[in-house]
């Protein structure tokens, strides 16, 4: 058995929490349901992707380990995400890499350890993301603290998301006053016609008034004559 502890941010002194993992690492028994978090399923749906991330986040967060966004898989036709896997940060090995010369860079420090635990979600034809796959067993001992999170790419991502989403509400609010600024601008344009056409009548009445008035004064002054 190996002692993980959680911190609890309520108190200064941490709770001591006795989980039990494998000395292989095997967490098959390990229940977030204990703690109150509802564990992956297959057949599970979110309403997006971004619901599917979060939930395997905190899923993470809770059970010990932190949440890599992995490989997606896009459409054909529109290029659109279709599926996505999220695996634990310790998935996979660490691979050699070359450089242009040939020669193997400097192995850098790596956190992955072969590890397999993840959870794939695809969308289905209603647009909802369907978790297909869950491997929940990790090779390696978790550590539970809640402040473990989501890791700082993601983050990063976002972050970007919701500045990209505020731009795009503004963008739409700019469109939506400038339409209603063109309209405003139209109908005032439509009553200065009207006005200057109600005007011209006017004016154009008032004439006839007076030539009719000069007839007949002219027509008055020949018969006095």
């Amino acid at each position: 058995m190996i002692g993980a502890r959680i911190g609890d941010s309520s108190q200064d002194t941490p709770e001591l929490v006795e989980v039990n993992i494998a000395a292989d690492g095997s967490t098959s028994d390990v229940s977030c349901e204990e703690r109150g978090v509802e564990e992956p399923c297959v057949g599970m749906e979110f309403e997006s992707e971004d619901a599917a991330k979060k939930f395997y986040d905190e899923y993470a967060r809770h059970a010990g380990f932190k949440m890599r966004i992995d490989q997606c898989r896009r459409s054909e036709v529109d290029k659109k995400i279709i599926s996505r896997r999220l695996s634990c940060n310790k998935e996979g090995y660490y691979t050699k890499s070359k450089n242009q010369f040939g020669h193997i860079r400097k192995q850098q420090t790596s956190s992955r350890q072969g590890c397999n635990a993840m959870m794939l979600v695809r969308v289905n034809k209603f647009g909802k993301w369907v978790v297909t796959k869950f491997e929940k067993d990790h090779t390696h001992p978790l550590v539970l603290s809640t402040c473990l999170s989501v890791n700082e790419g993601d983050c990063k991502e976002r972050r970007i998301q919701g500045l990209t989403a505020e731009l795009k509400h503004q963008d739409g609010l700019i469109k939506f006053y400038r339409e209603h600024l063109c309209m405003l601008l139209g109908e005032i344009e439509q009553q200065t016609e009207v006005l200057s056409t109600k005007i011209q009548v006017a004016v154009n009445n008032v004439r006839e008034i007076e030539t009719k008035e000069q007839k007949q004064l002219k027509h008055i002054k020949n018969k006095k004559m």
